[in-house]
């Protein structure tokens, strides 16, 4: 398995990739800016050289970045949405210009609009970012939600509607948080549960559309709609539901990464890592 986790920029972008290795990542997850702003300083060449130095030289084997959350392509304001589609596409151009495979993103919010309202509006404003990014290798992974308020992504539905919707949909994939999807109220606690959700992501998305995964534990109990992480096997998910995931041959290649709290010295990391390894 790919295991790793999201590592912090602070220093410069390379030093995202240091941290992977101090922690024995596999996989790493950044931001390539503050994810609560919307303004950015462009990527300095020698950080993106440094950077690409760096990764082509290190045990890490994959990093994947996760764009602004302030963005929301399905807000029913036209003037907030044609900002997030500016914004989401400068996201995109970094991601690009890094040689980097993947950019995740929480699919958007309907605000009170209505479900099909937001979901159309999400998928015309990637096929916008499509039209204007035509020859990208990178591709967008629309991020499974928990559901808090008006957000979308927390129904399989959503995401197959979205897909439906797209053009050119080979460019979109998808990014699956446990700890959304089972506060979204998919149950993955037992191995009996995990093959039942994971066989109904299949039939509604398809299971080759993952090209993702956030590992989360929950703190919340299951269908609370509330997104808050716990470490692995501490949460209601538990033991059991990662040790169905770890031991999935379907995703061995797919890049799994930690979004959990840490500290400085990043021992948590250390510790959930051993125990996912341990699961295999």
């Amino acid at each position: 398995m790919k295991l790793g986790s999201h590592m912090s920029i602070a220093g410069g972008l390379d030093h995202a990739i240091l941290r992977g290795e101090q922690v024995g990542c596999d996989a790493v997850q950044i931001f390539t800016k503050s994810s609560t702003q919307w303004a950015a300083k462009p990527l300095n060449p020698e950080d993106i050289k440094r950077f690409k130095k760096k990764l082509k030289k290190s045990s890490v084997s994959m990093v994947f970045v996760h764009n602004s959350y302030l963005i929301n392509l399905g807000s029913p304001n036209q003037e907030d949405r044609k900002r997030s589609v500016s914004a989401f596409l400068e996201e995109m151009e970094r991601v690009e210009t890094l040689n980097l495979p993947y950019l995740v993103a929480h699919p958007g919010a309907h605000l009170g609009a209505g479900e099909e309202e937001g979901l159309r509006w999400i998928a015309e404003s990637i096929n916008t970012l499509h039209l204007k990014t035509k020859g990208y290798h990178m591709k967008i992974l629309l991020e499974t939600t928990a559901g808090q308020g008006t957000t979308l992504g927390h129904r399989f539905e959503h995401l197959k509607k979205i897909f439906d919707q797209v053009e050119g949909s080979n460019r979109l994939g998808i990014c699956f948080d446990t700890c959304h999807v089972f506060a979204a109220g998919y149950d993955i606690r037992s191995q009996t549960g995990y093959q039942m959700v994971m066989k109904e992501f299949d039939n509604v998305v398809g299971l080759q559309r993952i090209k993702a995964f956030h590992l989360n534990d929950s703190k919340k109990d299951i269908g609370c709609r509330v997104d808050r992480h716990e470490h692995i096997g501490k949460g209601f998910i538990g033991k059991e539901g990662f040790s169905a995931l770890m031991k999935d041959s379907r995703f061995k290649n797919i890049p799994m990464v930690l979004e959990t709290p840490k500290g400085k010295e990043m021992l948590e990391d250390l510790e959930n890592l051993r125990f996912l390894r341990s699961l295999v």
